[in-house]
């Protein structure tokens, strides 16, 4: 069996957790072959963020050059970007591989709701990589940025905002809630129409890097041949058993990493 080979575009979490490195755990925990390219480097922990030392946009274009003029991709993950030069590259790039199955996910906003982008990088996602996108996956505060409204105000009554959705690329809205106690759902927004992705709540102190590893898992089915739907509820699936086994870890002091290889 040919093993799919996945891209991740993101910067490094030299604790391991999130970022380029969490995409490599969940492509490869859940069948696919992880290749990178970074776009940034990161002196972080459990505990935080120390600094960031980007990675100039032609270093990034000749990483993708390398990359995708010898491997056969059959998705791509963007996760953290820079300044829209680093966008702009990979934007070209990604049109002209025409891969098959790009999944974005707009690190814009951190899931504590402070901002990480400037507004002329938003620009540059919204208008030069969102329309490649086969999904985006947005936190609910990125979702509220792009249709300009608040989260709170989004989580209050997300189904009045379905419609301001039409047009972009299918959106995967990570953390909606439930509809039932003790849910946790996703919702899987298409041309104005809506899917749950049904998932129980799990309460554990190791969520570092969920968002990133959620994202690169359904590039990964994606790549194994799901459909989108199918894609995102195996990711969902994944996600929430590496929450529950996260506890078996004890990975620095602070806040931890899931547990990508729980099945091992």
């Amino acid at each position: 069996m040919t093993i799919p080979i996945v891209l991740s575009i993101a910067g490094s979490d030299s604790g391991g957790g999130a970022g380029i490195q969490a995409d490599i755990k969940s492509i490869s925990a859940n069948g696919g072959y992880a290749a990178t390219v970074l776009s940034a480097l990161t002196a972080q922990n459990s505990h935080g963020v120390a600094g960031i030392e980007p990675i100039s946009a032609e270093f990034v274009d000749q990483q993708l050059t390398a990359v995708l003029s010898d491997l056969t991709v059959k998705a791509i993950k963007v996760g953290m970007l820079g300044d829209p030069e680093v966008i702009r590259v990979v934007a070209k790039h990604i049109k002209a591989a025409n891969v098959e199955h790009v999944v974005v996910d707009p690190v814009m906003v951190s899931a504590n709701g402070d901002v990480l982008l400037p507004s002329s990088s938003v620009q540059t996602l919204k208008e030069a990589l969102f329309p490649l996108a086969s999904v985006l996956t947005p936190n609910t505060h990125e979702a509220a940025l792009l249709i300009n409204t608040d989260s709170q105000t989004l989580l209050a009554q997300p189904d009045k905002f379905i419609d301001q959705f039409s047009g972009w690329p299918p959106i995967v809205l990570k953390g909606v809630g439930g509809r039932e106690v003790n849910h946790h759902d996703d919702w899987l927004i298409e041309q104005g129409a809506c899917t749950v992705v049904a998932g129980r709540k799990v309460n554990s102190h190791n969520t570092h890097g969920t968002g990133c590893s959620h994202s690169a898992a359904i590039a990964t089915y994606l790549a194994l041949g799901f459909d989108l739907l199918g894609a995102c509820q195996q990711a969902k699936r994944y996600v929430s058993q590496a929450l529950q086994a996260s506890d078996q870890l004890t990975i620095g002091s602070g806040k931890g990493p899931i547990h990508h290889f729980f099945k091992q």
